[in-house]
Order: C-alpha cells, then sequence, then structure tokens
C-alpha cells in the first residue's frame, strides 16, 4: 500500500454535469504517517450493514444443515458453497411479537421484532427498525444514511392481511414507530439517486435526454485524478467506473426492452427488466455500487413481498408463490418451495461473490460488510414464526467465523442477533425490542 504526505478526502467527488459521484476507498485516501496508517489491519473494520428478506418462510428440509459445520450443504444453500467459510446459518430463532400468525407480521417484525398494531387504516403503529437505528448512528458519515430497495412495484393500501393494513407488508424498513420507508423497486431511480444530483422523479426523467451517460460528463475529471494517485488506485477507480457504467448499460438495455411496448405496463414500469433475475441481479448491483462508493452504509432488500403470487417458470416453478407455500406437507409442492428458495439464495451468492472480489483497504467488501439474510416465517403453512430461516454472511474484519451452523437448544429471540449485529458494527445497545442475551459464538472475542 502506498502512503501518500496529502491524502485525498474520503468524501472526494467527481463532478460532472447534473452528477456528483463518490469514489471507493484508495490508498490515497489515507493520511500519511498517522496512527491509522501505520497500524496493520487499521482499516479492517466493519463499515456496513445489509438486510436481504425474502417471503413466506421455507422447507426447512432443504434449508438447514445438519449437524454444526457447511461441510455439506443442504439444497436450498448449495449456491452458497464458494462462500460457505464466510456464511453462518442459525436455526431455532424466532418472532414472538409476530404472533398471532400472518403474512403482514412476518415482514413487519422482521427488522423490528415489534408488535404490529391491527389496523386497516392510517393509525399504523410497529416500532424502530434495526436498519435504522444503524443509519442514524453509522449513517450520517455518508451521503444517503440509508438504502432501501424492493423487487415489487406496489402502492397497494388499506387491508392486505388479517385486518392489518398494506404499510405492513409493503415495508420493511420504520425510522419511526408511525413513519414507514418505502422501498424504491425500480433500478433506474436508484441509479440516480445514488449518482444524481436529485430532484423528482419527473425531473430525473427529463435528465436522461439530456445526456447519454452519467460517466461521460467526468470524463476530464477521471484523467486529472488519475494523475494524482498510483497504480493501484487507477485499477479501482476503473473498475469500479466501469462497474457503473455496466449497469447503467443494463438499465438502459431493459429500457429499449420495453419501450416499444404500445400499451402501458402498470406492474413493470419502463426500465424494469424483465426476468426476474436479472431485475434482482441489477438491484444488488446498486447495493455493491452504493458499498463501494461508502454512498450508504445501511441497505435493506425485499426479494419479494409476503404473499407474493410471483411465479417463476424460469426455474420450473410456474405456480404462484404463496397458494404452495400452504402445501399441507405435500412433497411437490414443498419440492417447488425449495426450488424458489434455492432461486432466492444463489442470487444473493452471487452478490456475495461479487462483493468478495471487490477490493477494499486490507480486504475487500464482504469482510468489511455484514449481512442478515431470512425471512419472518418458519413454516408457511401454519404461519409460524418459529425456527426461521436465518443466515449471516461477510463480517471476517469484525472476526466473524463462518462456515457453521448454530443450533439453539430452545427457541432464542432473533433480536438477540439483530443486538449482536448492531454491537459489532460499533452501535452500543444494550437491549433491543425483545432481546434477552446476545448471540454467542458468532465472532471470535474483540474488544468492541
Amino acid at each position: 500500500m502506498t502512503i501518500f504526505k496529502k491524502a485525498l478526502s474520503r468524501r472526494t467527488l467527481l463532478r460532472g454535469t447534473g452528477t456528483a459521484f463518490a469514489l471507493p476507498l484508495l490508498d490515497a485516501m489515507i493520511p500519511a504517517l498517522t496512527a491509522t496508517a501505520a497500524t496493520p489491519g487499521a482499516s479492517s473494520q466493519l463499515r456496513r450493514i445489509g438486510y436481504v428478506y425474502m417471503p413466506m418462510g421455507c422447507n426447512p428440509a432443504e434449508f438447514f444443515p445438519t449437524g454444526n459445520t457447511l461441510d455439506r450443504l443442504p439444497s436450498t444453500l448449495s449456491p452458497l458453497e464458494e462462500v460457505k467459510e464466510h456464511v453462518t446459518v442459525l436455526s431455532g430463532m424466532e418472532l414472538q411479537n409476530a404472533y398471532p400468525g400472518s403474512h403482514a407480521t412476518s415482514n413487519s417484525a422482521f427488522l423490528s421484532a415489534a408488535r404490529a398494531k391491527l389496523t386497516e387504516s392510517t393509525d399504523y403503529y410497529l416500532g424502530v427498525t434495526v436498519d435504522q437505528i444503524a443509519a442514524k448512528q453509522i449513517g450520517q458519515a455518508t451521503p444517503m444514511p440509508s438504502l432501501e430497495l424492493a423487487m415489487d412495484l406496489l402502492s397497494t393500501v388499506g387491508q392486505c392481511d388479517n385486518g392489518y393494513a398494506c404499510v405492513y407488508q409493503n415495508n420493511l424498513s420504520w425510522s419511526t414507530p408511525s413513519n414507514p420507508l418505502p422501498a424504491e423497486a425500480h433500478p433506474r431511480l436508484v441509479f440516480e439517486s445514488l449518482f444524481g444530483e436529485g430532484g423528482t422523479p419527473d425531473e430525473r426523467r427529463a435528465a436522461l435526454k439530456k445526456r447519454a451517460s452519467l460517466l461521460d460528463s467526468v470524463t476530464q475529471e477521471v484523467k486529472r485524478l488519475k494523475m494524482r494517485v498510483g497504480p493501484s488506485d487507477r485499477t479501482k477507480i476503473d473498475g469500479y467506473l466501469e462497474n457503473i457504467r455496466d449497469v447503467e448499460r443494463r438499465i438502459q438495455q431493459a429500457e429499449s426492452a420495453v419501450g416499444d411496448n404500445p400499451l402501458p405496463d402498470l406492474d413493470r414500469p419502463i426500465g424494469v427488466p424483465v426476468a426476474y433475475a436479472d431485475h434482482a441481479r441489477l438491484m444488488f448491483d446498486l447495493q455493491l455500487l452504493a458499498f463501494q462508493g461508502d454512498i450508504t452504509r445501511v441497505t435493506t432488500f425485499q426479494l419479494a413481498r409476503e404473499a407474493s403470487n410471483r411465479t417463476y417458470p424460469e426455474i420450473g416453478v410456474p405456480d404462484p408463490h404463496h397458494p404452495i407455500t400452504h402445501h399441507s406437507k405435500d412433497p411437490d409442492k414443498l419440492a417447488k418451495i425449495a426450488k424458489i428458495n434455492q432461486f432466492h439464495v444463489s442470487l444473493f451468492a452471487e452478490f456475495l461473490r461479487k462483493l468478495k472480489a471487490t477490493p477494499e483497504g486490507n480486504g475487500n467488501l464482504l469482510d468489511h460488510s455484514l449481512f442478515l439474510y431470512g425471512s419472518g416465517m418458519g413454516d408457511s403453512d401454519t404461519h409460524d414464526h418459529s425456527n426461521l430461516p436465518i443466515l449471516v454472511a461477510g463480517g471476517a474484519a469484525g472476526n466473524m467465523r463462518g462456515g457453521r451452523h448454530i443450533q439453539f437448544e430452545k427457541p432464542t429471540p432473533l433480536s438477540n442477533l439483530h443486538l449482536t449485529l448492531l454491537n459489532r458494527v460499533g452501535i452500543p445497545l444494550e437491549t433491543f425490542a425483545d432481546s434477552n442475551g446476545k448471540v454467542d459464538g458468532l465472532f471470535d472475542p474483540v474488544n468492541i
């Protein structure tokens, strides 16, 4: 690593016409001869936390490993083979405050561990979610304190599930008990919120017509910046900008693919890829760019909405997701649930591999990030909120030990895990929601 006497600011931006790009962490941003630069491994710290939600539970026989290791992954988790040393599976976790049991409370309790007020009106009430607790602490140093993403473009209101307002199913993140944060599912709008100057959606769409590529307007500034940094940093800059251009190109291709359709598509606005997997990959890649550029350090991503009737013909499951989750132990339905679970995990695994392949400081983006992946429902056939499918990934810079299956002897609040992860990214809470302790053994001992 080259140490520069005059360091670049971590908040250095590349500015163009209507554009401001943050940069990844460069060697030139590390101050010369400071304690941080001189201490081996000083940049090895957890910087980010992300949450990925999969709906409607799982087929547990194909999700949970046998034994205490991940030596033999069950079918649902098999896509994680290449990164399993960075993954820990936890079984025996529960959400007591999600009962009496519904799709709405599965979603709402996942990050809040709070009991949702039973209402169909606008007097809904829940609790602050863990991502927003993190955003108030580690998110204040970044342009966006948090980023909320989803796959479903919905604006449903009113009653959605057993007397619960739709807001509980539509939103994972709540900044206050009465303020849900809507998630964005349109890749183009997410992209411009990360790299544009902002403005309303209409203003951002109008700006698209004025420039073919956001990157074109910063070309000269990139050249000047690369003259100030070393070879390693020039490689990082080139890779980061190429990733941005690739995401931008894929969004433009998606727009072209549906642009000639004379009929409006209310469920898939222009710019959203037709294939679910292509859409999900774009949303994951946008998170990677946001982390790499330190635009945000906190993300949530809803892979599908609870009670979703989405079909997955690309993996041989043309049946709507929700009906088959009420399986009544039908082997055929259970096999289809496992296929959908595996498909979702495969997209998350791709994301983890990309994070691992992206250098940062003394490691990579995966080392310096923590992710919680899972569902607020265990057995969807009975709307059960025990033995939730949960895994944690990343975290090597915080001494997380992967390749393991932690099995709790008795039902353990998911809030214990939330509290443990918040502590590990530097948020010194003693309790969260209904927590009654922390998760032992997830991390090697270290002073935090």
